[in-house]
């Protein structure tokens, strides 16, 4: 089997590298606009009291990096790394090693906490690239089920993270107790179609046997 190959394994890979690059570079930008100062400790808000656009936002990410400024120009390289090699290199031998150092390394620069669980499923799923999936193949019930979700499955859990993303940066024309309630909705949503997806595309590789 050809690595290169663009299996549903890779695209999911690559796409969760993406939007953990884009939500860095997106955390980054914030980060810069505050300027040249100290954050005041490891735990910061990225979007600083001047670029709010609604009380309740907030973007809390962890910075070794004791400055905004260094802090957001940091979160940005890594954040366009990680998308790059997302992109195109994570297919290879050490695709998945580098994928998950950079995208870690991006995290604790002030990249932003939830793209964490896009990293580890990620790199996980980055491991199975080129590779025959048997155990899937044998224990995934319902494969040719789950293989009809492609790419729906993929597309929709992008539209659903980039609007939990802009409605936290953004809000929406109602009031603060319904944003946060169609917040917790969303992340719930998130977190359960992030395994979800990996195994639609792995249903998907195995049903189909590439």
């Amino acid at each position: 089997m050809e690595n290169k190959k663009l299996t549903a394994t890779r695209w999911v890979v690559s796409v969760y590298g993406i939007l953990i690059g884009l939500a860095g570079i997106e955390h980054g930008i914030f980060e810069i606009l505050q300027g040249d100062v100290p954050t005041g400790g490891i735990m910061v808000d990225a979007i600083g009291d001047a670029y709010r656009f609604w009380p309740g936002t907030s973007e809390t990410v962890l910075t070794i990096v004791q400055n905004f400024l260094w802090t957001g120009i940091f979160a940005v390289i890594f954040g366009i790394l990680v998308t790059i090699w997302s992109s195109y290199f994570v297919q290879r031998k050490y695709g998945a090693s580098v994928f998950f150092i950079l995208a870690i390394t991006l995290w604790v620069v002030g990249g932003g906490f939830a793209p964490i669980f896009l990293t580890l499923l990620g790199a996980g799923a980055a491991t199975r690239i080129g590779k025959p999936l048997n155990w899937w193949r044998e224990h995934l019930p319902g494969r040719a089920g789950f293989a009809k979700l492609w790419p729906h499955i993929l597309v929709f859990f992008v539209i659903v993270f980039w609007s939990a993303v802009g409605i936290q940066i953004f809000g929406l024309p109602i009031s603060a107790d319904l944003i946060y309630g169609v917040m917790a909705v969303l992340s719930i949503v998130m977190v359960a179609l992030l395994p979800f997806v990996v195994i639609v595309g792995f249903a998907y590789d195995t049903y189909k046997q590439y």
